[in-house]
């Protein structure tokens, strides 16, 4: 028998899931909080065999790894590892197993939910009328207008043919091979990023992040957006220079935003999040990937790799 910690699992989902069952005869414990510092989240896995990880809510670093003497696992939702210390784990025998990535529409569902919700103005209608105010303001459509996408990947391909079907105009930016495929797709690659940012009516942030792609929207960026533009972040906050966002906000320019990422996650605290308070921006808490079957394909993933770890280590007992 293993003793399993399933960390960050905010909504108990872990235990729903169709897979779970397939842990009949394994001890499980669910963290609903999260626990940054190292050392207190090693002695919140003082005992366990393995850990389940889900995508990069929790940084498991040298200063936590080292301090785990019984830990011989670690499952990865997904294959990215960069939150993940491998030499350290490596050092003292723990191995890493990662799960297929979980398919990309659930994110650009949300991308678009949020565009509509923004453009529409919808969450504050719904409160308005809930208030007994009717007809608060005048939404903006998409037909005809220009999406801009930054860049042209899984998610960002997906985005922009449902942007097709509004009957926008869809302009690309991003590296040349994103966008030499945008173009064979019959996507337009804008001419310059200046170009890119000045001319989009609503832009959608879709990379990865990592050491080139921190910070890469600057508020240089940002102040070239028009003042009736939206930008959207669904994929990590900083993708954006820290600040930068909130700062070209408040001078009106993209007059709107709606993330679903933040610099620090979760978010406990509010009044620690500027735009939470900023009346132009519309906030959801990560949910790009947080759909039920995106959750069965990421966890039974896990689970895979915690049972073929079981099995592993008693064919080799």
């Amino acid at each position: 028998m293993m003793k399993i910690a399933v960390l960050d699992d905010y909504q108990s989902a872990f235990v729903t899931m169709g897979a779970f069952a397939r842990l009949a005869g394994h001890e499980v414990r669910v963290f609903t909080d999260t626990v940054k510092d190292p050392l207190a989240l090693a002695a919140r896995l003082q005992g366990f065999d393995a850990v389940v990880l889900t995508q990069q809510r929790t940084a498991l670093t040298r200063a936590t790894i080292e301090r785990l003497d019984r830990l011989a696992l670690v499952a990865q939702t997904g294959r990215l590892t960069a939150h993940i210390d491998l030499d350290a784990c490596a050092a003292h025998g723990i191995e890493v197993r990662t799960s297929p990535t979980g398919p990309s529409i659930p994110t650009m569902e949300l991308t678009w939910a949020l565009i509509l919700a923004s453009m529409r103005h919808i969450p504050e209608e719904a409160l308005a009328i809930r208030q007994g105010r009717w007809q608060t303001s005048v939404g903006d459509g998409l037909h005809g207008k220009t999406l801009g996408l930054y860049a042209y990947g899984r998610i960002g391909s997906m985005v922009a043919r449902v942007g097709q079907a509004f009957g926008m105009r869809v302009l690309c930016w991003g590296r040349g091979a994103s966008l030499t495929r945008a173009v064979a797709d019959g996507f337009e690659a804008a001419s310059s990023r200046q170009g890119f940012f000045a001319d989009a009516d609503v832009i959608t942030l879709h990379l990865p992040l990592n050491a080139e792609t921190r910070g890469i929207v600057t508020g240089d960026d940002l102040r070239l957006m028009k003042p009736t533009a939206l930008l959207v972040n669904t994929s990590r906050g900083p993708l954006i220079a820290a600040g930068a966002l909130v700062a070209a906000l408040k001078a009106g320019r993209p007059g709107r935003a709606a993330v679903d990422v933040y610099d620090d996650e979760p978010i406990t605290d509010p009044s620690r999040e500027p735009l939470l308070a900023m009346p132009n921006v519309l906030c959801t808490p990560h949910l790009g990937y947080v759909e039920r079957g995106n959750y069965e394909k990421l966890y039974a993933g896990t689970i895979d790799a915690i049972l073929s770890f079981a099995g592993d280590a008693q064919g080799a007992g």
